[in-house]
């Protein structure tokens, strides 16, 4: 093994496939990390968006590195939009209603997903010696989410440095949350200057060959591309 091989600082990345956690795989490339993708399937009704993840993962060339984690108990679990099909996913018309409260907690919320998700990454990260886990959080576009806020990231890494060998050691591993101020045009405008490829990415709930372009989610994507001045890559229904 190289000296260059043995300095090389790592990076887990939560890579769901979508267009934020893509975003934050090209941000930690340019910041000098190697990349150790890490998706999950959790029983969400967007499963396609793992094909999305495999896709990515290839184009940045760290394949091989690339796991796949069965959490499909949380489909079991439902509570959700995106994991019970008894719940609707909001569509535009839904999430205009003037009734809806903005401090309103999602229906797409998925209880526990993020910390799960955190631990496992701190797992990975431990194992191949990374010192920073990347996820996608947003606290503008998301507000409802309690898992995507930065209290939650902050005692999340208190907990790692608590929990796990090299934060003992004093070490630690670190939560980069590079998305968690921006607006989702200003993510759009970032990952272009850094050639993040947009097109291989899928934000849709609905979980189609193509994005349903009514989705909350998908809303916020188009939104996005319209204030960044740039046309979003990828097929609609609409």
């Amino acid at each position: 093994m190289s000296s260059n091989e043995v300095t090389k600082k790592r990076a887990v990345i939560i890579l769901s496939g979508g267009l934020d956690s893509t975003t934050c795989m090209g941000l930690a490339k340019e910041a000098g990390y190697e990349l150790y993708p890490l998706s999950f399937d959790y029983g969400q009704r967007h499963k396609i968006e793992i094909e999305n993840a495999k896709q990515v993962a290839e184009h940045y060339g760290v394949s091989k590195r690339h796991k796949i984690i069965k959490l499909d108990f949380l489909r079991d679990f439902g509570g959700s939009a995106l994991t019970d099909d008894t719940i609707e996913v909001p569509n535009v018309m839904d999430s205009e209603q003037p009734d809806a409260g903005e401090s309103e907690i999602p229906v797409t919320y998925v209880p526990g997903r993020n910390l799960l998700f955190l631990s496992i990454a701190t797992s990975y990260a431990e194992v191949t010696g990374s010192e920073a886990i990347y996820i996608g959080v947003n606290a503008l576009d998301y507000s409802g989410y309690p898992d995507c806020r930065p209290e939650f990231i902050h005692k999340v890494e208190e907990v790692i440095a608590l929990a796990t060998k090299v934060g003992v050691e004093g070490k630690g591993i670190t939560i980069e949350t590079p998305l968690m101020d921006w607006t989702k045009a200003k993510i759009i405008e970032e990952g272009l200057k850094i050639g993040v490829p947009y097109e291989l990415t899928t934000s849709c709930y609905n979980g189609k060959a193509e994005a349903c372009g009514v989705c909350d989610s998908c809303r916020l994507r188009l939104k996005g591309f319209e204030e960044a001045g740039s046309k979003d890559p990828i097929p609609y229904l609409i």
